[in-house]
């Protein structure tokens, strides 16, 4: 989550009795009306850790354990913040709300009349002061359980508690979530160190999904989706049909033969809160996306619909192409983003991803800062969001395409690889500064906290200067800590080529220069990665340009009565000697033509086309465009199956005796696994089974084990074990021992020598 504080994991009674010492006691109290509270928190607020704090508050409401630990799960995925608000202003383990809460519809038409806030019904109900319930995660585990106890009717089955899990959650698809969850297990360490453990329940009945999506969305079946439309209206009615005043967005036909292609989904955090943010999207003055999701459970509210283009991504030919969906929260920091508003954006992306024919990868699934500037000088007024506190690499989990593939991070990198970062998130801190500035109503940043990047250096120190990126900052200064600076930030998901290797450091192309990204033994954080990349033109005597939209050429335009559209090279460039990954190398050369309300004006509503090529790159912090003329397109090096425990030879190297070859570990798990025997290092003919029978003529050699391990869409990999020593003749005058290697007449168990330790 997005300020999840890393902190020193404390395990054990007396580290958490030790930690409670450095919190306030919770005095007791009464409820609003002066009876004594219904709930006595006393066991959980002494529970000696997170585990068995829930066990109290289940014993002490009522609740059943499970349950509780599944809702808490959908919500905060049990980390505690350290008392900092998510990004729709809920505290602790629950996400308790100090905000009354509002009409389920999404439409912000008021509050229901006589409600309280979580926080305030939670206080009542077990008698601990609000700022407890905000800050002690005890204390918010109590409030939490008290607070969905109140809300059942009775019965005593899981299936009872459905209508006070939606009373707690909102909507229906927070309840599916929670019932999934009991249903499928779960268990992880919190950032601040607790394990929590949540066993799998085959037995429990998840609810049913909705038959078919709401009316007029494009959602998954059973998603908790409302369309609440984005209106198309001229800003004053009484303009003629012809105006070019009007909003929020432009008809189109992209899901048609007629419209341009749908490419990317672009993950946007609204800076605000959720209903504000859906009020803004029906003005017509203002500008449109497809859809935002509310964080406290989340529903998904639907603005447009996939054919027509929203005016979300600050650059027209993202804009062309693109889904927009507003996530509820703050880039710089203000809270954490809840696990039920995760899950439900990434199943609306896998819905959208595979209905649409959109990669599922960090190129097409794009946050609004990877989103280019469309001419010299627009990079710097780019956005920045969601920021570096959206956890790319769970969400990637989610969608069931984990960046890097599940390959393993390795050292084992060389110039001229192309690598792929996968930074993690709660074991990541990276310093960060101007929370509070540049997101408001944001806090200061946090120390520790986890994030989404790493940085690069503009030499291969950890006191060096960050990079500098010339078109976030076109004079040339170095990055800075600053949380909208993405000058040198390399976030989860991005692919670069390698130059150079001194020791920890990797020298890799990045804004025009060569930057140092630290790759750390104990905690490496790249993945051998497979890509097409692109060089400056053999012979060509300028660096290639940079582009931040494919738009056709010139003569395209002839008969259209389109106005030529100005082909802007960006502050970039790709100079001789550098090397960039390509991240699309069928980009689609196009213009929409959109200016008129009722698309009258010579060309509106039309996608033109034109024959210039152009490739997709990774570079600096964005997706870029380079023209296919200006460069050298080079075939990409398939990533090997790699090996990471390598293959051993067991048993005794003696004539008549028989070795076994254990093949090692690899990654990813190989299909298939192939085994040749050397003598001195020379293949022995025939001998490719996984044991092999030493004969006479092998006597005085060394006998190994070379190990292929083949897995499909990679390059087989090979190791090869270490060597026996020289091969002992039989004994002579007494009874040859058996062969088999489970059977010995001199002892009860054989002798079995991994000859690798040797």
């Amino acid at each position: 989550m997005r300020l999840a504080l890393r902190t020193t994991a404390v395990t054990g009674a007396a580290a958490c009795a030790a930690a409670a010492m450095l919190l306030p006691a919770v005095p007791a109290a009464q409820a609003a009306d002066g009876a004594a509270p219904r709930v006595s928190c006393a066991a959980t607020l002494s529970a000696p850790t997170r585990e068995a704090a829930f066990g109290e508050a289940a014993r002490a409401t009522g609740a059943p354990e499970p349950l509780l630990k599944a809702v808490a799960y959908m919500l905060s995925r049990w980390d505690d913040h350290q008392g900092r608000p998510s990004s729709d202003g809920g505290y602790g383990v629950f996400d308790l709300s100090d905000d009354t809460p509002v009409t389920g519809d999404g439409a912000g038409k008021g509050r229901a009349a006589g409600t309280r806030s979580q926080i305030a019904a939670a206080a009542e109900l077990t008698g601990l002061p609000a700022d407890a319930l905000r800050a002690q995660p005890n204390a918010n585990i109590c409030g939490g359980a008290a607070l969905l106890a109140s809300y059942h009717d009775g019965g005593g089955d899981l299936g009872s508690w459905r209508d006070a899990v939606a009373r707690f959650g909102a909507k229906h698809e927070f309840v599916r979530q929670v019932y999934q969850t009991l249903r499928a297990g779960e268990s992880r360490v919190t950032a601040d160190g607790q394990t929590v453990t949540l066993a799998a329940d085959e037995s429990v009945a998840v609810p049913p999904q909705a038959k078919a999506a709401a009316p007029g969305t494009d959602c998954p079946s059973g998603l908790d989706c409302e369309l609440i439309p984005a209106p198309y209206a001229k800003h004053v009615p009484a303009d003629p049909d012809n105006t070019t005043r009007y909003g929020n967005h432009d008809l189109a036909d992209r899901t048609g033969a007629g419209g341009p292609k749908l490419d990317y989904i672009v993950i946007h955090d609204t800076e605000g809160y959720y209903d504000p943010s859906v009020r803004l999207v029906q003005d017509p003055t203002y500008l449109a996306w497809n859809y935002t999701i509310r964080s406290a459970d989340g529903h998904v509210a639907q603005h447009l619909d996939a054919k027509d283009v929203g005016w979300h991504a600050g650059n027209w030919y993202v804009n062309m192409h693109a889904i927009g969906i507003e996530h509820e929260g703050f880039a710089g920091g203000a809270g954490w983003y809840t696990e039920s508003m995760y899950q439900t954006s990434a199943a609306l992306v896998k819905h959208l991803a595979a209905k649409y024919g959109i990669p599922l990868d960090r190129a097409h699934v794009i946050g609004h800062d990877q989103v280019p500037g469309t001419i010299l000088g627009a990079t710097k007024s780019m956005h920045w969001d969601p920021g570096p506190y959206w956890d790319w690499d769970h969400y990637f989990e989610l969608l069931g395409a984990p960046i890097g593939g599940g390959r393993a991070a390795t050292t084992r990198v060389a110039p001229g690889d192309v690598v792929e970062v996968r930074t993690g998130y709660h074991d990541n801190p990276q310093p960060l500064t101007g929370c509070a500035a540049a997101s408001p109503p944001s806090p200061e940043c946090v120390a520790g906290a986890g994030t989404n990047f790493v940085p690069l250096r503009q030499s291969p120190s950890e006191t060096a200067p960050l990079a500098a990126d010339p078109g976030w900052k076109p004079t040339g200064e170095a990055g800075t800590t600053y949380v909208s600076d993405i000058s040198a930030r390399v976030v989860s998901g991005h692919k670069l080529v390698v130059a150079q290797v001194q020791g920890d450091w990797l020298g890799v192309w990045w804004a025009g220069a060569l930057a140092w990204l630290r790759n750390p033994a104990d905690r490496p954080v790249v993945i051998p990665a497979s890509a097409k990349t692109v060089t400056v033109k053999a012979g060509a005597a300028a660096p290639a340009a940079v582009y931040g939209r494919a738009y056709p050429e010139a003569p395209a335009y002839d008969g259209t009565g389109i106005p030529v559209q100005a082909i802007s090279p960006l502050e970039y460039t790709v100079p001789a000697g550098q090397a960039y990954a390509v991240s699309d190398d069928d980009v689609v050369t196009d213009y929409y033509r959109a200016t008129t309300f009722d698309g009258s004006a010579p060309g509106d509503r039309t996608d033109l086309r034109g024959q210039d090529r152009y490739y997709q790159l990774w570079y600096a912090h964005r997706q870029v465009f380079v023209r296919a003329a200006e460069v050298d397109l080079h075939d990409a090096r398939p990533v090997a199956v790699v090996s990471t425990t390598p293959p051993v030879v067991r048993g005794v190297a003696k004539v008549g005796r028989t070795l076994t070859a254990s093949p090692g570990a690899w990654t990813p798990s190989p299909k298939r696994v192939r085994y040749q025997w050397l003598r001195d290092g020379a293949e022995i003919r025939g001998a490719t089974g996984r044991t092999y029978h030493v004969k006479g003529r092998d006597r005085g050699a060394r006998l190994s084990v070379r190990v292929t391990a083949s897995a499909r869409g990679y390059e087989s990999g090979v190791a090869t074990s270490a060597a026996t020593p020289p091969v002992q003749p039989a004994r002579r005058g007494r009874p040859a021992r058996p062969t088999h290697p489970t059977a010995s007449p001199w002892r009860s168990e054989p002798r079995q020598i991994d000859w690798s330790r040797r």
